[in-house]
């Protein structure tokens, strides 16, 4: 168990979050750094729309006199900004609470759901998606290869899922080790399918792989932004519901389960919200690293463990920090894209450097 996770759970203070910031403060403060960088989000790129005249670009005072200058900002706004920053927003808060819940889980902020395979097994569906479609025996399905390739990387993912569901699961019971470590074997198996198919690709084919296993959100629409809505409500009424056992389950199954937690049943409901919940991300972005354990960490840091606050607050973070991310990636090298995963990446992985030494330190104490 990790060492950080238990001192705070056994902590009565810590764990019912007293002497911190209130939940409504803490949710308040969240959703007003969100609307921030959506405005800022809104106002640069590419085509740049100056504050002045965002209100009128979102319809707020009608047409206004520069009438093709306001047409051409609408269109860039609600056909393309807008889309992309609520599905950009609603992956970064999946990603994050998959990663809040598999730390819970797991009882360790090093967890990840990438860990399980789920991710890997969503980007080698997509990939060979991408090379199937792409060849001489697929060409009559290359002109859906933009709607194939999410479907294919959530049904990688779900397949992923229920294999390792099946592996680990005997008599009713679960085994979060070996379904851990067969998800480092499935992951290793995925990521030697990717190589094969990275092998026999053309050179657009592997422009196109490579540009899915980076993360990118040019792709989002409303319609991928309807997909992600309702697995994001549903996400989050099902974590008030699991909240209570989480955080019993940090101080080992035993006191969980004479706290009267079913044990069994909250573990197979976090494996499937967890597998759900990713597995839709990685459908519209592609594989994107870090976001599910840097946020959950650092909000553990602030407002403490209690997963009541935690998973919101979560999905709130997650979808402040894609936001930013997605803007950067798509102004810094404009009018190119940089890949949305390459800035994450940046981002999280000194910050997961950070929290192996303060685990260490911990842990020599």
């Amino acid at each position: 168990m990790s060492v950080a996770i238990e001192a705070e759970a056994r902590d009565p203070r810590r764990r019912t979050g007293a002497g911190r910031r209130p939940t409504s403060l803490v949710i308040a403060v969240l959703l007003i750094a969100l609307a921030a960088i959506a405005t800022v989000a809104l106002a640069v790129g590419a085509a740049g729309i100056p504050p002045s005249r965002l209100p009128a670009a979102l319809g707020f005072f009608g047409k206004t006199t520069a009438d093709a200058m306001a047409a051409r900002d609408q269109l860039v706004l609600w056909s393309i900004r807008i889309p992309r920053i609520a599905a950009t927003a609603m992956v970064g808060g999946l990603l994050a609470a998959a990663g809040a819940i598999m730390q819970g889980l797991f009882r360790n902020p090093l967890a990840d759901p990438a860990l399980v395979g789920v991710s890997s097994g969503g980007a080698f569906a997509a990939a060979s998606a991408i090379v199937f479609t792409d060849s001489r025996f697929g060409e009559t399905l290359r002109f859906l290869q933009t709607e194939l390739l999410p479907l294919a990387a959530f049904a990688g993912s779900l397949a992923t899922t229920a294999l390792l569901y099946g592996i680990s699961s005997r008599a009713g019971r679960t085994s979060i080790a070996i379904f851990l470590l067969a998800g480092v074997a499935i992951t290793a198996i995925a990521n030697a399918g990717i190589g094969l198919l990275v092998f026999i690709a053309d050179d657009r084919q592997l422009r196109d792989i490579t540009f899915w296993l980076l993360g990118s959100m040019s792709g989002a629409t409303w319609t991928k932004a309807a997909m992600l809505a309702p697995i994001l409500i549903v996400g989050l009424a099902a974590c008030t519901f699991i909240a209570r056992g989480l955080d019993l389950l940090v101080l080992g199954e035993a006191d969980a389960f004479h706290g009267g937690v079913d044990v069994e049943r909250l573990k197979r409901i976090s494996i499937v919200m967890v597998s759900a919940l990713t597995g839709v991300a990685v459908s519209i972005s592609g594989v994107i690293g870090f976001v599910g354990i840097v946020v959950p960490h650092l909000l553990r840091l602030v407002i403490g463990p209690a997963h009541r606050l935690l998973l919101p607050a979560s999905v709130l973070l997650g979808a402040i920090l894609m936001v930013g991310a997605d803007t950067l990636a798509r102004t810094i090298v404009a009018p190119a894209e940089m890949p949305i995963g390459i800035l994450t990446a940046a981002v999280g992985a000194p910050v997961f450097l950070a929290i192996l030494l303060r685990q260490r330190g911990l842990a020599s104490l």
